[in-house]
């Protein structure tokens, strides 16, 4: 019995899942190092050889610029590819951002937050900010006032997209609005001690 010849092809490296940053094309390819997965992801995703490529974890955003890190990254990560100037954005906010924009007054005035795409100062979309404190929710700590009240009047059904654990949504839209609160309450004692340091001042000269 006669055994026909077969061809076999040695793989090199671990596997990675690679996307652009429409998230339209989505590729699985085969890397050693950032430098060779850099080279596949141009051939792959159809990109000029002298693209200025920077890559990025597609759950966060996180940059991987060196090979020490790209060595830590386990089997099958999802990696996005940023050719010049693109940007990374969290799932699903490319195709609502246009509709989520929140109009946010400052902290310290009384003023009332509406949605609005036409008029006012426009904040920032709220899908990165969830998916950035879905990641680490401790971050909440050192947002502004904006951001918060952001949260804080958010519509948890509408960013079911974005995380689809709707009591992670309640919990940090109560969260928001108890830091909101701490917060003016601080900024109008800070108000206080300043009008009594005015008054002393005054009453001394």
């Amino acid at each position: 019995m006669s055994e026909g010849n077969s061809a076999v092809t040695t793989v090199t490296g671990n596997p990675y899942k690679i996307v652009d940053c429409s998230r339209e094309k989505r590729k699985g390819i085969t890397a050693a190092s950032l430098e060779d997965l850099t080279n596949v992801a141009r051939s792959r995703l159809a990109l000029p050889t002298d693209a200025d490529i920077t890559i990025v974890l597609e759950q966060d955003g996180t940059e991987v610029d060196d090979e020490e890190y790209f060595a830590t990254l386990e089997r099958n990560t999802s990696l996005m590819v940023l050719n010049g100037s693109e940007k990374w954005a969290a799932p699903g906010s490319a195709k609502t951002a246009t509709s989520r924009y929140i109009l946010v007054d400052n902290v310290d005035s009384a003023g009332r937050t509406e949605e609005s795409t036409t008029r006012g100062n426009y904040h920032r979309p709220i899908e990165p900010l969830v998916s950035s404190l879905h990641n680490d929710p401790t971050h909440i700590s050192l947002l502004g006032g904006n951001d918060l009240e952001l949260l804080s009047d958010m519509n948890p059904d509408s960013l079911a997209d974005i995380v689809p654990d709707r009591m992670f949504l309640e919990q940090l839209k109560e969260a928001s609005g108890r830091f909101l609160a701490e917060k003016r309450q601080a900024q109008e004692s800070m108000a206080l001690l300043q009008m009594y340091a005015s008054s002393g001042e005054m009453e001394r000269a």
